[in-house]
């Protein structure tokens, strides 16, 4: 297992959903002069992603390196056939992540780009219209969904795109020859350009090396929390030992508050609200977003230490896809997302502890059976997950 390893003088812009995040991505992608590296969870067929399908055909044509990886489940085996067909005839590579489950159940589940190894984005938003809900075709979302990515440039950079390049390399069916080539590519860094003095870390997610690197950076900020912890997951169903971390925080004094978005699969409501008595007890503050859907993974602790990535604090993420994050140790950033996330507090809706005490044994009931549920399958996917 990798440790999480800082490097400093990077640049670092937050973004705030695709009103921020998809013109600053097409206009990367329009001045890109030699290599593009794109992976994406959801890539979806409409207006939103269009527009990038065709900045990335555009840098195709004009002769960029495009290489462009969806994964097989999240964007559909009908989307990633039509749009390999247009990359493909643009000149751009184009490469399925798993195709038909024939690797497993695991997910590439992350929102990488990389342009000329000079500027990179990493985050959580997919390829698709924010005010379209992605789990309901058509159906129109009361705000635009809420979700981050982080705009990197510096020494941070070459990380990312040695990570993006390998997962590039594994995932296809490569000749010996063609696989050195790459790996010599790999091999090269660009000089490092920046204006400020941020310190990093990329941190992913997969079954081989890093397993359970993500969790360790979560779980190593929240055992040296001493003020505040705000963290905001659209999903939250993790293991023992984070559950555990965010208790033995709040204990000490620490002000703990989960920001959870409600409202999407009403399973994954039951299983979230299963841990909240609990939760509650331990002197954690908890609240249900419900003003559009929530798709941020984010988490500020104390005045330094913040998160933007993939991951959800859930056992699918935690577990079984790969992910990818950016931890930021700077008081700037920090302060940035922190004033986010307080925002998106101020949308939500506080959970009382006397209310939720009084709620019918039916919702008990329902609440622990799809805890029960979600455990046993956890437990059968996910080597880790208790």
């Amino acid at each position: 297992m990798r440790s999480v390893t800082f490097v400093d003088d990077n640049d670092i812009t937050l973004l705030e959903s695709g009103v921020a995040f998809f013109p600053a991505l097409i206009a990367a992608l329009d001045a890109a002069r030699h290599e593009v590296l794109f992976e994406t969870y959801i890539f979806a067929e409409d207006d939103t992603g269009d527009a990038v399908r065709d900045a990335l055909a555009r840098a195709a044509q004009r002769g960029v390196k495009v290489r462009v990886l969806v994964d097989w489940f999240g964007t559909g085996h009908r989307v990633t056939s039509r749009l390999g067909q247009v990359l493909t005839q643009a000149g751009a590579q184009y490469r399925v992540f798993n195709p038909l489950c024939k690797r497993g159940i695991a997910r590439s589940h992350r929102k990488i780009t990389v342009i000329d190894r000079e500027v990179a984005f990493v985050g959580g938003i997919n390829v698709n219209d924010d005010w379209l809900c992605d789990h309901a075709d058509g159906h129109r979302l009361p705000a635009p969904r809420w979700d981050f990515t982080a705009l990197l440039r510096g020494p941070i950079v070459a990380q990312i795109h040695h990570e993006a390049q390998g997962q590039w390399t594994r995932t296809g069916r490569l000749r010996l020859r063609k696989r050195l080539e790459l790996f010599r590519e790999m091999r090269k860094q660009p000089p490092p350009s920046c204006a400020s003095p941020a310190r990093a870390a990329f941190v992913v997610r997969d079954n081989l090396r890093n397993r359970t690197t993500i969790q360790r950076a979560y779980l190593q900020a929240l055992g040296h929390a001493r003020h505040s912890v705000l963290l905001a997951t659209p999903y939250f169903a993790p293991g023992r030992k984070f559950r555990k971390a965010l208790a033995h925080a709040a204990q000490r004094g620490v002000a703990v508050t989960l920001l959870i978005g409600v409202g999407e699969f009403a399973i994954q409501d039951a299983v979230a609200q299963s841990f909240y008595p609990k939760l509650l007890a331990d002197g954690i503050r908890v609240v249900e977003y419900c003003k559009t859907q929530l798709h941020a993974k984010v988490a500020v602790v104390d005045d330094y230490w913040a998160t933007v990535g993939s991951s959800n604090c859930d056992g699918l993420s935690l577990f079984v896809n790969q992910e990818a994050n950016i931890v930021v140790d700077d008081p700037v950033f920090a302060a940035s997302m922190r004033a986010h996330i307080e925002r998106g507090i101020a949308d939500g809706v506080e959970v009382c502890p006397q209310e939720f005490a009084d709620i019918g044994w039916l919702r008990r009931a329902v609440n622990g059976c799809a805890y029960v549920g979600y455990k046993l399958v956890m437990r059968v996917c996910a080597i880790g997950y208790a």
